[in-house]
């Protein structure tokens, strides 16, 4: 726990200097930063060497959090959120209070509520939702674990969390896009 602490207070430091973070999540391991500071979007963008019209991910710590985000969370997702089996991406329409190069064309984004306790905590204690996206770059495969992570990554953060380096995670979140006009359409299962 005490480890815990201390690599949420170190994440928590470079966040809020608007740096990058390479940290375990729910699924696989993330490339991070402040999802309300452009900058530091931008950073990650150059860093996985791809458009930013190619949208992220943002984690969040609860349902609060959530509606301070997004302008009407549609009913449905409570349920998807309190049922689904595993990690569940949600796409909404009409985000807020986030940087605008997060926020894709079609004005939408996608959002997880986190459900492991590192970033539950480091979340929590940041008080803002943090990006998550895949530790590679644009094209290249998705690292399953934290050894298949390139070195480029590895030295384009500013921080790496150094914990569950050893865990073996290959899956993805499932991601649902939830239109305000009760449509739903399944984008990765």
């Amino acid at each position: 726990m005490k480890d815990l602490l201390s690599e949420v207070n170190q994440c928590y430091d470079i966040l809020t200097k608007g740096g990058l973070i390479l940290y375990p999540t729910d699924t696989v391991w993330g490339i991070g930063c402040d999802a309300t500071n452009a900058a530091a979007v931008e950073k990650i963008y150059t860093l996985k060497q791809r458009s930013n019209s190619k949208t992220m991910i943002c984690l969040v710590a609860n349902d609060f959090m959530l509606e301070q985000h997004v302008e009407k969370v549609p009913e449905l997702a409570y349920d998807i959120i309190d049922l689904a089996t595993k990690p569940t991406t949600i796409v909404y329409e009409s985000p807020k209070g986030v940087a605008a190069n997060l926020i894709a064309d079609d004005n939408t984004l996608a959002i997880r509520v986190a459900t492991d306790q590192f970033c539950q905590f480091l979340i929590k204690k940041f008080k803002k939702p943090i990006v998550s996206t895949s530790a590679n770059i644009a094209g290249k495969p998705t690292p399953n674990s934290f050894k298949e992570i390139s070195s480029e990554i590895l030295k384009g953060v500013d921080y790496i969390v150094n914990l569950d380096r050893d865990k073996i995670n290959s899956t993805p979140s499932s991601i649902i896009m939830l239109g305000n006009d009760g449509t739903v359409k399944v984008i990765r299962e």
